[in-house]
């Protein structure tokens, strides 16, 4: 199996085997199949995502590729947010900075393509932080039968009130001190993200071994962009101040979605894939 995925791509018997897996539960629905992929940022969600939609596509099945961070709410709106309900809004990542509403048509949308209604599929600009104008989204004109949405917080139940108390990195001490914040995080996840999850049929996870890795993967990729001169390529401090907004519910989803999810491929340190497990 092939070291350093999230470059490079999966060994090809690793996307037939999750493919398969997923395709068996396809033939006996009449609405579209929704797969998550689930896992900790630079881990190769996205690379997972796009072969599976491949090789799906190669075999005749019509399948959609979802991303969650083309559903993040643009700057204008997170400014709003930051200043209504807390300053940390105003970075993309944390459940509350997506447009979850617009998630749920686009699935709805979907599932009833046709050339008459053909479905819209948003697009992010990371490089402009804000979404694509809806003239240039992607259409589809017919149901697909797998829908495969990847993300780094997909199928991610919130937290116990006890384990908010305290806060977790310097970020949450500093600039979290009322807890305010993660607790506001923490009520989306039981609410919209809670219902968009209940409609997810497979859950995969890509499952690192530990948050330590997270920041030497996120940093490669950054690396390439910083090779580019990119606008918004961050540096090693500002990285990691990045990072802290995650962590709290990074280390709680390497706490609780194993037991949740239906196929987890066990990852080492270069995200070579040790191991598929299915229960």
């Amino acid at each position: 199996m092939r070291a350093d995925a999230s470059t490079h791509g999966y060994a090809t018997d690793v996307v037939e085997r999750v493919l398969d897996a997923l395709l068996a539960r396809v033939a006996r629905r009449r609405r579209p199949l929704l797969a998550g992929i689930s896992g900790l940022q630079g881990s190769g969600k996205s690379t997972l995502a796009r072969e599976l939609g491949a090789s799906a596509r190669a075999r005749g099945v019509p399948c959609e590729v979802l991303s969650l961070d083309d559903f993040y709410h643009g700057r204008r709106e997170r400014r709003r947010l930051a200043r209504t309900r807390h300053p940390l809004f105003a970075t993309r990542g944390v459940p509350g900075t997506h447009d979850v509403a617009l998630l749920q048509r686009t699935l709805a949308a979907l599932a009833a393509a046709s050339p008459y209604r053909p479905a819209r599929v948003p697009r992010f600009d990371k490089g402009r932080d804000t979404r694509v104008v809806p003239s240039r989204w992607r259409t589809v004109v017919r149901p697909p039968a797998l829908v495969v949405l990847e993300g780094w917080c997909v199928g991610v139940a919130p937290q116990d009130a006890d384990a908010l108390r305290h806060p977790i990195n310097a970020l949450e001490r500093d600039e979290d001190r009322d807890g305010r914040w993660r607790a506001a995080v923490n009520a989306e996840l039981a609410g919209d993200y809670a219902g968009l999850w209940r409609r997810l049929d497979r859950l995969v996870l890509l499952q690192a071994p530990s948050f330590a890795v997270v920041e030497r993967w996120r940093d490669e990729q950054e690396r390439s962009l910083r090779a580019r001169a990119a606008p918004r390529a961050l540096d090693r401090a500002a990285l990691r101040r990045f990072l802290m907004h995650y962590e709290r519910l990074s280390r709680h989803a390497l706490r609780a979605l194993p037991a949740r999810a239906d196929i987890r491929l066990v990852l080492d340190p270069h995200r070579r894939v040790l191991a598929i497990e299915r229960d």
